[in-house]
């Protein structure tokens, strides 16, 4: 596992999902980098408790579906930390509904801050990680990019599209010492989750075959497992971490 003090960016990094991954990544000695868009004071915390734990990181705030601002963020990084090696696409919005419904402009923020947000940090990630022929890309996908979802035409477009990124990037970078992969969480518990009715999660819990939730730590660690030298030979696939949902 990674104990040599590589800089990781994890963006949407202050919360959730994103969160454990940093902890995770900065538990295996690696420098982490918080990125977040508007909660300072989740992505301090955050950084804080990494510092507490003996481990390097810094807060990098960022709209990751502005160009100007992932060029930025990325300049910043390096100038601070140093460049970026890994990088985890993790920053992602949901504004869901059914697709008679569904407003253009929640389509197009969904898209953008999904899936444009993973192909422009991408893009400038690759450039530091081809130099050094060396790199690790994880793109958090989700289970409902592989089989949908009722109500969610944006966000399953947007997963599905980050998988295809994902396969695209990696054949294309593969011989510069670069690993693309993705994982697709299913039924996780966060902060979302919890707030929902006690019987649409045992309906969702129906299709698990492990019989419980996800948890962030589960997604965090399989993260961590693909920016290792464990995984240098694991390449453009999709680990999905749904307890079993969707095996074929």
């Amino acid at each position: 596992m990674p104990e040599n003090g590589r800089v990781a960016l994890i963006t949407g990094g202050s919360r959730g999902i994103g969160k454990a991954i940093a902890l995770e990544l900065a538990s295996r000695g690696l420098r982490v980098v918080v990125n977040y868009r508007s909660s300072s004071e989740a992505a301090d915390e955050v950084v804080k408790n990494i510092s507490d734990l003996g481990g390097e990181a810094m807060a990098g705030r960022a709209d990751v579906s502005d160009p100007d601002q992932v060029k930025e963020l990325f300049k910043t990084i390096s100038k601070e930390f140093g460049p970026v090696e890994i990088l985890v696409n993790n920053a992602g919005i949901t504004r869901d509904g059914l697709l008679m419904r569904m407003k253009e402009s929640d389509w197009d923020a969904v898209i953008d801050g999904n899936l444009k947000s993973a192909y422009l940090c991408s893009k400038d990630g690759v450039k530091v990680m081809a130099k050094g022929r060396w790199g690790r890309i994880v793109n958090i996908a989700s289970v409902v990019g592989l089989i949908g979802n009722p109500g969610q035409a944006n966000y399953c477009a947007s997963k599905a599209g980050i998988i295809g990124l994902t396969k695209s990037i990696a054949r294309e970078y593969a011989q510069r010492g670069i690993t693309v992969n993705a994982v697709a969480p299913g039924f996780i518990a966060t902060d979302m989750t919890d707030i929902l009715p006690e019987s649409v999660k045992d309906e969702m819990l129906k299709s698990v075959p492990a019989g419980r939730a996800g948890t962030v730590e589960d997604v965090a660690k399989a993260v961590a497992f693909l920016v290792s030298e464990d995984a240098s030979y694991i390449n453009g696939q999709v680990i999905a971490v749904d307890g079993g949902m969707t095996m074929v």
